[in-house]
């Protein structure tokens, strides 16, 4: 079973409301071959929500304030369903403050990517669970 970020399989629970959907990672949810997930609404965020930054071990959203504890109570509760689920690999959102597994941006809200892992990311990695972009995951599964 594979993990995927909800959005990435259009579900609209991106920060604006909206969604990322990758066309082959919907159909693999369709098929029932992944585990949807989004950490910023299982830590209790709302749809749609201030976009947020990492920035000195914690999460800003653009208002400046700290939603460090929502992202961390998130993360933990997709790594729950992912455990339950025995996913053994992750595909999640490109520089995401949850789910960046390729970098996260640098929290000025600049779009500029620095090196780092988003709060669920992390969480994955310690567990020994691999984590891919959906760009990677493209990328492998057209080779």
């Amino acid at each position: 079973m594979i993990l995927v970020s909800a959005c990435l399989a259009g579900v609209n629970c991106k920060y604006s409301g909206g969604n990322n959907e990758v066309r082959e990672l919907k159909e693999l949810a369709e098929q029932k071959n992944a585990v949807l997930v989004c950490p910023e609404q299982l830590g209790g965020l709302p749809t749609p929500r201030l976009s947020s930054e990492q920035r000195d071990g914690h999460v800003y959203n653009t208002a400046g304030q700290d939603v460090t504890e929502q992202f961390e109570t998130g993360a933990k509760q997709a790594l729950k369903i992912c455990l339950e689920h025995h996913c053994d690999c992750a595909i999640l959102k490109s520089y995401s403050p949850s789910c960046g597994c390729d970098g996260i941006y640098d929290g000025t809200f600049s779009h500029t990517v620095i090196p780092g892992k988003g709060c669920f990311a992390k969480l994955l990695e310690e567990q020994g669970i691999p984590c891919m972009t959906a760009e990677q995951y493209l990328k492998e599964k057209n080779k």
